[in-house]
């Protein structure tokens, strides 16, 4: 019997098998897809505190962002700039194989191509079936699968009540080198849409959006192909489910949740990976406490849910609740929140506050919408589009 089993081979999946293994426990990954890392998702970019905070990157960094610029809907610009670095774009396919590797090295086993169906939860372990009906026993599990699974589910934690599907695809560009946001509620409804470049002459273009992203996309990578953006706007489109709220619960007697799966997302954009890496390390600590003491009960557990809402639960609340208020906005008045923001340099204000943070947003939102002025007031100004 395994102490602990590990669904999902992704950055908190192995992180946890890296922390658990390289104390010695009996630790196995279970990955559904044939190469870890495999087909990529994510963009990558990745902020400068996580990076300090996790030293598992090396090799992996592909570049540095210190500046980016922000786009309204008619085009308006806004360039964010810093002297320091803010922020690096890493190769999201080598960081997983990388951890992965750490991990077994470190003696975690990893089966690949093997989709973890059910866990069932037993008095004194907990079993795990596959796709090839083999059944795993340990005495704890984690669940680190992203947010599509259906197993918290079935385990009576919940599923994920509000989300959205990301679209991405890799394209050749014409040399641009400057990281771009674009805001437009035609191109990504709620959302936002990007330009990131990663290798020489490749970028990573994609978006967020409830209904069609894959449709939207296409728009997107038509408009960046006439403005010279990028070589082609023939490219394929990877899809990914993005949790804006985190599960109610995300544990129960013997079973963590953690990461996309448990809801553990940037609401504001859609970035996963430090709070996931932020919590894989209180799931990590809890899993050794209870495994030294033989203790695996659900109330034990909780612990693990508390802390980790005192990490970055403020966050993750108030990120949902600037992202229901820019869900609301028109075009016009997104237009309108760009001029009012350059011509009052409330931009530069925020440029200069420690508050602003790449990976910790609540003080900075808090902060433009106090300089903004009441949030009625935006509403009420542009008009519809």
């Amino acid at each position: 019997m395994y102490d602990v089993i590990i669904v999902g081979a992704g950055p908190t999946g192995s992180y946890i098998a890296h922390c658990l293994a390289s104390l010695g426990y009996k630790t196995v990954v279970f990955e559904e897809h044939e190469r870890v890392g495999e087909p990529m998702h994510c963009t990558g970019i990745i902020g400068a505190e996580c990076i300090k905070r996790f030293p598992i990157f090396d090799g992996t960094v592909l570049r540095e962002v210190s500046s980016f610029k922000l786009f309204s809907p008619s085009m308006m610009e806004m360039e964010l700039r810093r002297e320091s670095v803010q922020a690096y774009i890493v190769d999201r396919t080598a960081l997983d194989r990388s951890l992965a590797e750490k991990a077994q090295r470190d003696g975690a086993l990893y089966h690949l191509g093997s989709r973890v169906n059910d866990i069932e939860v037993l008095e004194d372990r907990v079993r795990v079936e596959t796709d090839s009906k083999k059944t795993y026993d340990a005495k704890a599990a984690v669940i680190a699968c992203g947010f599509h699974s259906m197993i918290p589910q079935r385990l009576g934690l919940g599923k994920a009540d509000d989300l959205i599907m990301g679209a991405q695809a890799e394209v050749s560009t014409n040399g641009h080198r400057e990281l771009e946001v674009y805001f437009n509620q035609q191109m990504a409804p709620g959302f936002f849409s990007w330009f990131v470049p990663t290798f020489p002459e490749q970028a990573l273009v994609g978006l967020f959006s409830r209904q069609k992203p894959g449709w939207h996309l296409r728009m997107l990578l038509d408009k960046l192909y006439q403005r010279g953006r990028i070589a082609s706007p023939e490219a394929k489109i990877t899809y990914r489910g993005i949790p804006l709220k985190p599960l109610t619960k995300t544990y129960r007697e013997r079973v963590i949740v953690v990461g996309d799966a448990a809801g553990q997302v940037k609401p504001t954009t859609g970035g996963g990976v430090y709070y996931g890496l932020l919590c894989a390390e209180v799931a990590a600590h809890t899993l050794h406490q209870a495994l030294s003491t033989n203790t695996f009960s659900e109330e034990f557990f909780s612990s693990y849910q508390k802390v980790w809402q005192e990490r970055i639960g403020w966050e993750l609340q108030i990120g949902y609740f600037a992202r229901r208020l820019y869900d609301g906005l028109s075009n016009d008045q997104i237009d309108y929140l760009f001029n009012i923001t350059a011509s009052n340099g409330i931009h530069e204000s925020l440029l200069q506050s420690p508050d602003l943070s790449f990976d910790w947003h609540g003080k900075a939102i808090m902060k433009g919408l106090h300089h903004l002025g009441p949030v009625r007031e935006i509403f009420n100004q542009g008009g519809k589009s």
